[in-house]
């Protein structure tokens, strides 16, 4: 008879969004700052994911020593792992020199319009190869993992034709199978127009070559648009995802990242999965949004890099809306994949309360991947994809301490991925 290894976490202050009685629904309005929570607690691990918890006085110890390996906490908290729904960590280079452009006073439009930005990616991509566009997107990856996350979404769109958008995705096909949590895959063609094509001709390519190609060797989960002021129209888009449809690609969609561009009507209208920026939102969308399926995710990482205004994200959950916080980690609006850092710039920028930010980029992030299933929260089947923090005085602690490494220790499918406390 073979032994399953189980893994024993003690000595927990407290385990957040912990549950037993999973309603498997978004967290929306006033519920997103209710976080169930279990103190002085304990969890048990089987095949990679959590068989159960309690307190630790409710702890009957471990049957057998040998075939069990205890962690203790030390009275740190527990959290999910974070849910990073939204990242384009698949590119080549870096756009340093943009960042200068801005210091000196060109918007993120001017450099655009003067062939950088996604143009710059672009190039770069084209130049690179495979496996070195692997090899550079492989260490971004396992630094969003060490940070805490354990669930990630990445869009292709620095290809801008059939075959580096393909050899993206193909990359992206290799991170899924060589990391050890679930990533989704999203095509990103329609992020900006190439050089040599005129829109209409550029649209023609993604309709008629990139999206069946891509369906044939089942590389995607999703299509996504980049629906904005310079970039696609809200009728280009619908035309777009109508076409995506029919080859059973579910969208996600940029929206009013830099102006009232229809993005959010058109993802309501298509039943996207989610809407993204939202930088620019009003009273009518709002309720657009409340009527829908669709979940709100908001990028303060951009607004703040890129010097833009914030998204209403007080008022659209004071008004009823759940919210996902992702971290857009891209080389020209957020090279970075710190999701502890965008809670500390939902709190302070967006006025989030600390509780709705853990509850935006931990149980709202997995299901705008619809990843709720297995992640998100901690409830029995879950995946034990975990964050195991430092003692700090309380879980505001997190987003209040700027830039400080809270962590102690990761733990991915059960086994401790990073120990901070062993550096």
């Amino acid at each position: 008879m073979t032994h399953i290894m189980k893994t024993i976490i003690k000595n927990i202050k407290e385990i957040i969004s912990a549950s037993k009685h999973n309603k498997n629904n978004p967290k929306k309005g006033a519920e997103m700052n209710k976080i169930q929570s279990l103190k002085d607690g304990w969890i048990s691990i089987s095949e990679g994911k959590i068989e159960d918890f309690g307190t630790m006085k409710e702890w009957n110890g471990v049957e057998n020593w040998n075939e069990t390996t205890i962690i203790d906490a030390n009275q740190g908290y527990i959290l999910p792992a974070w849910c990073d729904s939204h990242t384009h960590c698949v590119y080549a280079g870096s756009r340093e020199s943009e960042f200068v452009d801005r210091i000196k006073g060109l918007s993120y439009e001017d450099i655009a319009k003067n062939g950088g930005g996604i143009l710059n990616s672009a190039i770069l991509l084209s130049k690179t190869s495979e496996k070195e566009l692997y090899l550079q997107s492989s260490k971004r990856v396992d630094q969003i993992i060490k940070y805490g996350t354990g669930g990630l979404e990445i869009k292709s769109g620095y290809g801008l034709n059939t075959k580096n958008e393909i050899k993206m995705l193909r990359v992206i096909k290799q991170l899924k199978e060589n990391f050890p949590i679930p990533i989704k895959s999203t095509f990103l063609g329609a992020h900006a127009v190439p050089k040599g094509y005129t829109k209409s001709n550029y649209i023609k390519s993604i309709i008629n070559e990139m999206i069946p190609e891509i369906h044939k060797q089942g590389l995607a989960d999703y299509i996504d648009v980049f629906c904005d002021k310079g970039f696609f129209t809200a009728k280009e888009t619908e035309k777009i995802l109508t076409v995506a449809a029919k080859y059973d690609l579910k969208s996600k969609i940029h929206a009013n990242e830099l102006a009232f561009s229809g993005g959010i009507e058109v993802g309501v209208k298509m039943g996207s999965i989610s809407v993204d920026h939202l930088e620019y939102t009003d009273e009518s969308q709002i309720n657009l949004l409340l009527n829908s399926n669709t979940m709100p995710t908001l990028l303060p990482g951009t607004a703040f890099f890129l010097g833009l205004d914030y998204p209403p994200a007080r008022h659209m959950i004071d008004m009823g809306l759940p919210i996902a916080l992702a971290s857009d980690f891209n080389p020209g609006s957020f090279p970075s994949g710190n999701m502890a850092f965008i809670l500390s710039l939902a709190c302070i920028k967006m006025k989030m309360k600390p509780m709705e930010a853990i509850s935006a980029a931990t149980i709202n992030g997995a299901f705008a991947m619809e990843m709720n299933q297995e992640l998100g929260s901690i409830e029995q089947g879950k995946r034990a994809n975990l964050i195991i923090t430092k003692e700090i005085p309380s879980l505001n602690y997190i987003p209040y301490s700027i830039n400080e490494n809270n962590i102690s220790k990761v733990l991915i499918n059960g086994q401790i991925y990073y120990n901070y406390d062993s550096e």
